[in-house]
């Protein structure tokens, strides 16, 4: 089970601290659980199921998939089902417009805020 908590960590691409706040614990304490250092409670089990909307069979017992499919993506295929194809077509169309400009900002936010964090380095050559 540790291996597939680290592996949900990392699907989602969150470090040990920021995936403990989810949890409300420290990263310390997060980092005693994924280290087999300290058990990982039904509590954060439900927490981390409830949250990340993570299949439970599949974390406690690796049973099955990784993620629970979404509701959202329930009602789009019954909603895409009822479409004609021209619609459907555009439809498409445009889920592939929104997944490009979500990607740009992703990158763009993670340019930015990896400049951020260089700007603010110590200067050590004063």
């Amino acid at each position: 089970m540790l291996q597939r908590l680290k592996d949900i960590r990392k699907t989602l691409h969150f470090s040990q601290s920021s995936f403990a706040k989810y949890l409300g614990i420290t990263q310390t304490a997060y980092s005693m659980i994924e280290n087999g250092n300290r058990p990982l409670s039904e509590k954060y089990i439900k927490i981390i199921c409830l949250t990340f909307n993570v299949s439970e069979e599949w974390l406690v017992n690796g049973l099955g998939e990784m993620f629970l499919s979404s509701p959202y993506e329930e009602e789009f295929i019954r909603i895409f089902s009822h479409l004609i194809p021209e619609t459907q077509e555009y439809l498409l169309l445009m889920a592939k417009e929104l997944l490009t400009t979500q990607n740009k900002l992703l990158d763009y936010n993670t340019i930015t805020k990896k400049n951020l964090q260089i700007n603010h380095l110590p200067d050590f050559h004063s």
